[in-house]
């Protein structure tokens, strides 16, 4: 575990975190911006880089969580594969502390799967009203009075599609905490591109998965966007970036619901 200390002793008790094993290429080019946002929250900064969980996949490294709450108030998880821009405000400033902050995935051509999926795990580990509301872990705010939604047995995590998304969702609806949903402009994956919503105008960019392009590595999405947020300083003139992908992006989108009704 790797972490980076606020210089002021007046810290909040507040922590940003991040997974990412040792050598992972995205991480020379988020971690410096993940620690700066993490500065500008008073908050420090973690890197979750051993497997201690050690369990089916390496995202259930998040569950070392648990025990950072002995020292911090608040969590916010922000993924290596997530771009902070420089209009992101103050995560821990909009999500009230008995809230968990999140956005909800289950949405557009995205519903079908992961009502799926929600449905699995309660078949598996039983019942807990979870109807709808699939979270996605790649950016979420924990507060310490959150702290059960990190305990599991081994024996009975999520080792299936969505992972800790799941896990986390049904911990999540199990003990019944609420949820503040975000907007979509706080974790923009590729579903948000698929209607037309313009990646660079949002706070969080998400390059889950294969990110937003077919012919590039997520790495060099990533520094592609970077370049073009760095370089614009009017906002306007974001709406003409990038414009063949993002038509791209949404002819997937009519594709796969044109698909969905037949």
């Amino acid at each position: 575990m790797k972490m980076f200390y606020l210089d002021d002793k007046e810290t909040q008790k507040r922590a940003v975190v991040t997974r990412a094993k040792d050598g992972y290429d995205l991480a020379a080019v988020t971690h410096p911006i993940l620690k700066d946002y993490a500065r500008r929250c008073k908050a420090d900064f973690i890197v979750i880089n051993e497997e201690k969980i050690k369990c089916s996949h390496f995202s259930f490294e998040l569950f070392q969580c648990y025990d950072f709450f002995d020292t911090y108030k608040r969590i916010l998880v922000i993924d290596t594969d997530v771009l902070v821009t420089p209009s992101c405000p103050d995560l821990f400033e909009i999500v009230p502390e008995n809230y968990i902050g999140t956005i909800y995935e289950d949405k557009y051509n995205r519903k079908r799967d992961r009502w799926g999926w929600i449905r699995k795990i309660q078949q598996a580990y039983g019942d807990v009203g979870w109807k709808k509301g699939y979270i996605n872990t790649g950016i979420i705010l924990f507060s310490k009075c959150h702290r059960s939604v990190l305990t599991y047995e081994k024996a009975k995590v999520w080792d299936d599609l969505g992972y800790d998304d799941v896990q986390i969702g049904y911990n999540i609806q199990k003990y019944k905490y609420p949820i503040f949903e975000l907007s979509y402009k706080f974790n923009h994956m590729g579903m948000f591109s698929e209607v037309g919503k313009n990646r660079l105008k949002s706070y969080l960019i998400h390059y889950a998965g294969r990110g937003f392009s077919g012919n590039k590595s997520r790495l060099e999405q990533i520094k592609s966007d970077l370049h073009i947020l760095n370089s614009i300083s009017n906002p306007f003139w974001l709406n003409f970036c990038n414009i063949p992908g993002r038509l791209r992006l949404l002819a997937i989108g009519v594709l796969n619901t044109l698909r969905d009704k037949i």
